[in-house]
């Protein structure tokens, strides 16, 4: 990357432009998006250890788009080990589908229908498809109706034999925006839309070795956390992710040092930093990647506590220029508001993007819907040093000393999240980022992440600039 304006002062991603250059590339499909850090990703997103977004169905989801979630440091063992298997057991092309009984109750569907994004629920018996329920049948019905009397049973199943585009003809054929999967036998493998057919040809699942999805998890700084981080790796974790708010710290090295010497056989990541020094202890330490951003996250506080922190776009480029000379990468980690912002850091020199909160407000993200009184759909997202957090992190510890620690917060603890109503998936998100990015690197030239970091070509703007470069939804007279 080069700057056509040199800087007098550490920048933002709004504070920056890209100014487009010759290109020889005839279709953003021609662009590979492949992760530049060994880490298997096929699309450079990471979705950030936050308890308000990083579960098993954003995980499940993310990784079949090629990107990878990290799960976060806060949970205990036993349930992280369950969320591995489960995301290890998922298909890699055919959604998980929501499953009730015939005899159980138009409420119970209810509860569930948004838990994911395809909207629907494929009534079993014995593991076999029966009928299939979506919202309109729910609706100006009792609660305690039972799903065999408002299920749709004209039932059109699809062979699980099928590639997407087989699928998707599939589905167009037979008028369907969905069908449940099956096997030969006849049980229920997943379930498919028409949309999710035409992604399958889009993107390539992140996958291990054993073609299982990948996941990611976090370990905190305390406590034996090598010993955490090889339970982890036994239970099937692909990276290992060592987080505190400030990584540049003793307490984090050794931690680094203590998980390095078990050779555990991932990437190990580490953070956060935002400067050239602190890139170089954590990599001396042991890190494989770097995990780059103090306070630009959209549920942190710390800048405006503390007065600590840098401006996101230059700490990346600090950053991931010094670890480029030692062999390794960066994640840049908070402070993306717009498909713009991801494309940015990475022509910066980031390996990945890790987003938080903007994912929080989707369908796949843990937290419960939740109506404004106004009707709009939200979910609550809060910060990983809120009291919130705080407060569960500590949760085995006496009322003493947890009271002590809740005094003590850098986030917030709540925050409504809308679902976008033409979005309100990740994946819908996903796409737009990606579109944005794919038409970023033609206009840069380049064929992949490596050639985009290094045919960047990028200039300073004013806060007018930045204004002008967005949409308007009516004319200056409205």
């Amino acid at each position: 990357m080069r700057f056509i304006n040199e800087p007098t002062y550490d920048l933002t991603y709004d504070d920056v432009f890209m100014v487009p250059s010759k290109s020889e590339l005839s279709s953003r499909m021609e662009v590979d998006l492949h992760s530049t850090d060994n880490t298997g990703t096929t699309i450079p997103l990471v979705v950030a250890n936050m308890t308000a977004i990083a579960g098993r169905r954003m995980a499940e989801t993310v990784a079949r788009r090629g990107g990878l979630v990290v799960i976060p440091q806060d949970i205990p063992f036993i349930v992280v080990k369950d969320v591995i298997h489960y995301v290890k057991s998922r298909h890699t092309l055919f959604d998980t589908p929501i499953t009730l009984a015939p005899t159980q109750t138009v409420a119970d569907a209810a509860s569930l229908l948004h838990k994911r994004a395809h909207g629907a629920i494929v009534v079993v018996e014995n593991n076999k498809p029966v009928g299939i329920v979506t919202e309109d049948d729910l609706n100006n019905v009792d609660r305690f109706t039972q799903l065999q009397q408002v299920m749709s049973k004209e039932l059109t199943t699809m062979p699980d034999t099928l590639n997407p585009h087989q699928a998707f003809d599939f589905l167009n054929d037979n008028r369907r925006t969905l069908a449940p999967v099956v096997a030969k036998n006849g049980d229920l493998v997943g379930i498919i839309t028409k949309t999710g057919a035409l992604r399958a040809t889009l993107y390539s699942p992140a996958v291990d070795k054993n073609g299982k999805l990948l996941i990611a998890t976090a370990v905190g700084i305390n406590g034996d956390v090598a010993q955490k981080a090889a339970k982890l790796v036994e239970a099937g974790a692909d990276v290992i992710v060592v987080d505190t708010a400030h990584g540049h710290q003793k307490k984090m090295i050794e931690a680094l040092e203590a998980i390095k010497k078990l050779n555990l056989g991932v990437p190990l990541v580490a953070g956060n930093v935002v400067t050239a020094e602190g890139v170089r202890d954590l990599v001396a330490a042991g890190a494989d990647i770097i995990k780059v951003g103090v306070g630009p996250g959209a549920m942190c506080t710390t800048r405006m506590q503390t007065g600590v922190g840098r401006p996101q776009f230059s700490a990346v480029l600090e950053c991931a220029t010094e670890a480029k000379k030692l062999g390794k990468s960066v994640w840049a980690d908070g402070g993306v508001r717009h498909p713009r912002d991801v494309a940015l850091a990475l022509a910066a020199g980031a390996s990945q993007v890790m987003i938080g909160s903007w994912f929080a407000g989707t369908y796949e993200s843990p937290g419960d819907l939740k109506s404004d009184p106004n009707g709009r759909i939200y979910k609550e997202s809060f910060g990983m040093a809120s009291k919130r957090a705080v407060n569960a992190r500590t949760s085995a510890e006496d009322a003493f000393d947890r009271a002590r620690k809740a005094l003590f917060e850098e986030g917030i603890s709540s925050s409504k999240m809308y679902l976008d109503p033409v979005r309100p998936g990740v994946e819908d998100l996903i796409d737009e980022i990606i579109a944005g990015l794919r038409s970023s690197c033609t206009y840069a030239g380049a064929n992949n992440l490596n050639e985009f970091a290094d045919r960047a070509v990028v200039g300073i703007q004013s806060a007018s600039g930045y204004a002008e470069g967005r949409p308007l939804n009516s004319s200056w007279r409205g």
